[in-house]
């Protein structure tokens, strides 16, 4: 009879389910153990012919456990820390024993990880590099409540998940074990055995780092000790990033912004650290506040542009290491840039080394598919209404705040979230409790998210993808909306982008597609988006969707862009779209630099850039862009000439703003014009300009309104309009 069943302290039926990895405490078996007053070791290896544990300068065979392969057990006199060294053939190991080692995880995790408050789920779970007991190793920790047991797996065990069997914590359902002297770029799984006794291999939900694709394994990654120096732009960017500061956005995705060539003589994207310095560089050369960058939270299907993404904690590998995203941050901070990300709080992919499934039950999931399922995009719906997978999401909205500094997110897909019936036919959906269409559990998880967003992260921005008419998007939770401090402007681009693809001549039987979006400009903080979306599967590129030849497909659109920078809102414009491509974006090349040889893309360019740095120094074009006393129609009726004109105005003393367009390809010279006060007003921008690729038609410079009474306004001027272009007039007060 073996040893430890001699000493009672297992019966063959538990040594049995540790050598076949079915036991749920291992713990209390394996690694350092009293018996009587003597220290005793018991080890599972199933590569091991022999066994022996060093102390203390000595060395302490193990006895084989008989009938047990791979178990071994012996006396290891003393209390000094040992290692164990294995035996097979001529093969000899060393190694630390990672059972001799206590939990890592205390008390207040455990409680608040069990209610699910804990706001900084990031430091209690996923993979850290750490000291512990005097050895330096990482600790891993994963919840899965309804698991029959977890493992830890890798190279370093031969992904054997009999081996790391990790220890329950209590009810919280959380696994945790800390191995010693694995570190820094380890590759690892979970194996989970789920509650019927199917095994999965799943990443890691809160893992920092990740294979490259289609690998899928979680990577170790020390996330601690940056050497940020952003100081400055973190102590302003809460005035910089006001409803009523200069906000233009410049939207990217990494992947197909610029290519560099790869050692296999094809293309790479470009890393972290390129774009620390050459996207950078740029944006803030061509006058944009902001980056929004398209998700990088780990995705496995480059197709889904990172929208289906696994990995909530890890940003991509595929543009370089954390610390290297990191770099690409700082570096727009000390250029004065915010950097927004994507984030899809949404749905998830069914990927099986995802979270669907993932402890054998619909645990981040709901399990009926009414529910739990996007019918549209074959993806997964968090289920909300779970405390735990709640507080996941949230926590995760504040790990990308806090320990990327990233200055905003705008959150993907949030009328999805919003209602049970999004994109569902009658009897798909399940209603609320009340019997109506909103899913209360996920508006609750976005207020949370964006109170503790605003609570937590002084100076931080949140960002709607909102295509309804929901109220109160961008309203305080305390007065019942959800909290964002800006909402996409869905309608504005709809209408507005319908009323540009129409040929000139009928767009007088549209006119207020123009001037409809005034009605509610001021309903909500509103970005007007150009985004990605409207650029892809079909709906072709920006300059493609302009009616006309070639001149008056551009001339419509810079046009279109002066009407953009013009209107309340804040801005964004999607990358390629800044310099005219042709070509719809494809995400499996960069957009098409090579156009800027031309001249008219090249102008488009100089418009923008233009535009950008006129609306940053005109506090009339952006101090009022969410409120009504910031606009006033002066032109909204002229539908035979396709003519609309406005007043901006910003705070008492700022120089008043006068935008005027024509959205046909007529000249019209002698237009008299209502201006709100007499005197010079300076055409500080004209769509129609030469170096803009226009024909250079104007009004020299400036225009004089004289006293006289004209659409509403005390004074008036006679002024050119160029064909299909956009004014931009400012009060000359010197």
């Amino acid at each position: 009879m073996s040893p430890l069943i001699e000493n009672d302290f297992a019966d063959p039926k538990v040594l049995t389910q540790i050598c076949e990895g079915r036991h749920d405490d291992p713990f209390s078996i394996l690694g350092p153990h009293k018996i009587g007053r003597v220290r005793h070791v018991t080890v599972y290896d199933p590569g091991a012919e022999a066994m022996a544990a060093l102390s203390g300068g000595k060395r302490y065979p193990l006895a084989r456990v008989e009938g047990f392969k791979g178990l071994f057990h012996g006396k290891v006199t003393g209390t000094k820390p040992y290692l164990l060294e294995g035996k097979s053939g001529k093969e000899v190991w060393k190694v630390d024993d990672a059972y001799r080692f206590g939990p890592v995880l205390g008390e207040i995790d455990e409680y608040l990880l069990g209610e699910g408050t804990h706001h900084h789920i990031w430091k209690a779970l996923g993979a850290h590099v750490m000291e512990h007991e005097g050895t330096m190793g990482t600790h891993f920790a994963v919840w899965a409540p309804n698991a029959r047991r977890v493992s830890l797996v890798g190279d370093f065990n031969a992904w054997d998940g009999r081996r790391h069997v990790m220890r329950r914590r209590g009810a919280t359902g959380v696994w945790e074990i800390f191995m010693p002297l694995l570190g820094e770029g380890t590759p690892y799984k979970f194996e989970v055995m789920g509650a019927y006794g199917d095994i999965r291999l799943k990443a890691d939900p809160v893992g920092f780092g990740s294979q490259h694709p289609p690998e899928t394994a979680s990577v170790v990654r020390d996330i601690s000790g940056y050497g940020w120096s952003d100081k400055a732009w973190i102590d302003t960017r809460e005035k910089l990033q006001g409803r009523d500061q200069p906000i233009s956005i410049y939207e990217v995705q990494l992947g197909s912004w610029r290519r560099k060539e790869a050692a296999d003589g094809g293309s790479r994207p470009i890393s972290y650290k390129e774009a620390a310095v050459e996207l950078v560089d740029y944006v803030k050369h061509m006058g944009f506040t902001h980056i929004e960058l398209m998700p990088i939270s780990e995705y496995p299907f480059d197709g889904s542009w990172g929208y289906q993404p696994v990995g909530m904690f890890a940003p991509t590998i595929r543009f370089g290491p954390p610390h290297e995203f990191r770099d690409l941050v700082n570096a727009a901070h000390k250029a004065g840039l915010g950097v927004l990300l994507d984030w899809v709080p949404g749905h998830f992919p069914t990927d099986s080394h995802g979270l669907a499934h993932f402890d054998g039950t619909a645990l981040y999931e709901h399990a009926d598919p009414r529910e739990g399922f996007h019918q549209d995009w074959n993806t997964l719906i968090y289920n909300y209404g779970r405390t735990e997978v709640a507080n996941f999401l949230t926590s995760n909205a504040l790990y990308w705040l806090e320990e990327y500094h990233v200055d905003g997110l705008r959150v993907d897909a949030v009328a999805s979230m919003i209602y049970r019936d999004y994109s569902r036919a009658e009897g798909q959906w399940i209603p609320n409790s009340q019997g109506g269409r909103e899913n209360f559990e996920a508006i609750s998880m976005l207020q949370t998210m964006n109170t503790l967003a605003y609570g937590e992260v002084p100076g931080v921005m949140t960002v709607a993808e909102e295509s309804t008419a929901y109220a109160g998007v961008s309203a305080p939770v305390d007065s019942g909306g959800l909290g964002f401090g800006f909402k996409w402007n869905m309608g504005w681009m709809n209408d507005t982008l319908d009323y540009m693809s129409r040929e000139p001549i009928h767009r007088k039987y549209h006119h207020h597609q123009m001037t409809f979006g005034i009605h509610y400009a001021f309903s909500e903080n509103f970005i007007l988006p150009i985004s990605h979306d409207e650029v892809v599967h079909g709906k072709q590129s920006m300059l493609s969707k302009m009616p006309g030849n070639e001149w008056e497909k551009f001339a419509n659109l810079r046009a279109y862009y002066g009407f953009m920078w013009g209107h309340p809102g804040k801005k964004l414009l999607f990358m390629g779209q800044e310099f005219a491509q042709w070509q719809e974006w494809n995400h499996e090349k960069e957009i098409d630099w090579a156009c800027l040889v031309y001249n008219m893309h090249e102008g488009v360019q100089h418009l923008v850039r233009d535009l950008n740095t006129l609306y940053r120094d005109t506090p009339a074009l952006y101090a009022k862009d969410c409120e009504d006393g910031g606009f006033q129609w002066i032109e909204a009726n002229d539908a035979e000439a396709s003519v609309y004109a406005w007043v901006r105005r910003g705070q008492p003393g700022d120089p008043e703003v006068v935008v005027v367009c024509n959205f046909t390809p007529v000249e019209r010279m002698e237009y008299k014009l209502g201006f709100p006060s007499e005197g010079r007003w300076i055409e500080a921008l004209n769509s129609d300009a030469e170096c803009y690729g226009g024909g250079g038609r104007g009004n020299m410079g400036s225009a004089l309104a004289r006293a006289d009474a004209w659409q509403g306004q005390p004074a008036a001027a006679v002024i050119t309009l160029p064909p299909l272009s956009t004014m931009i007039f400012v009060k000359d007060d010197a």
